[in-house]
């Protein structure tokens, strides 16, 4: 409701043949104020805005959720195929019986009978495996690792545990380091 007050004038009225004084009285009637500045209700504009945003985006993200959920509950769960661990060959030497010539296993093939000579393509296996374990040996870092290496065909296979990558690789590069050796299949895990 708007405040009215009521003016009251005195006016003075002259005419040719009297004078005379009335009183006026005027209500004047002024607004109220409601006491929220301008800066105030856009205050609680912006926040009633930001408030329905806020709400908006959670009501999406929960749907979200919910296709999320949904989708992961559709997917089967993971197949985990655990394999056995590799163990290294086991060699068997034996001493060749006097009256027999040795056998060479894993050696180069033999030469065709016709009574042609032949050449060597390089070291064979064994002569490779020797030379390995020869180095391995002497070495007190590389003996105390505790690696096993086998040799077929040229190729070295390393098998073991250490502690470091540093040390796995050590035994590697000493392996290639030998005469013969085509390539390494370092297998060596690192623990700790």
């Amino acid at each position: 409701m708007a405040n009215q007050e009521t003016e009251h004038r005195r006016v003075v009225v002259e005419t040719p043949t009297a004078r005379r004084e009335e009183v006026q009285s005027e209500a004047v009637r002024y607004p109220e104020r409601s006491g929220v500045s301008g800066a105030a209700l856009a205050a609680i504009v912006v926040g009633v805005v930001a408030l329905a945003a806020i709400i908006i985006l959670f009501a999406i993200n929960r749907q979200q959720d919910t296709v999320n959920d949904n989708m992961t509950a559709q997917q089967p769960p993971p197949t985990i195929v655990q394999q056995p661990a590799q163990q290294p060959p086991v060699v068997v030497q034996q001493p060749a019986p006097v009256n027999q010539p040795p056998v060479i296993i894993n050696g180069p093939p033999a030469p065709a009978s016709g009574g042609g000579s032949t050449t060597a393509s390089g070291p064979d296996d064994s002569s490779i495996q020797a030379a390995v374990d020869k180095k391995f040996s002497d070495d007190p870092k590389l003996a105390s690792l505790g690696v096993t290496i086998t040799v077929i065909n040229g190729k070295a296979t390393l098998m073991g545990s250490v502690t470091s990558a540093a040390d796995k690789n050590m035994a590697e590069r000493a392996v290639r380091n030998v005469k013969g050796v085509k390539s390494v299949d370092n297998q060596i895990s690192v623990v700790g």
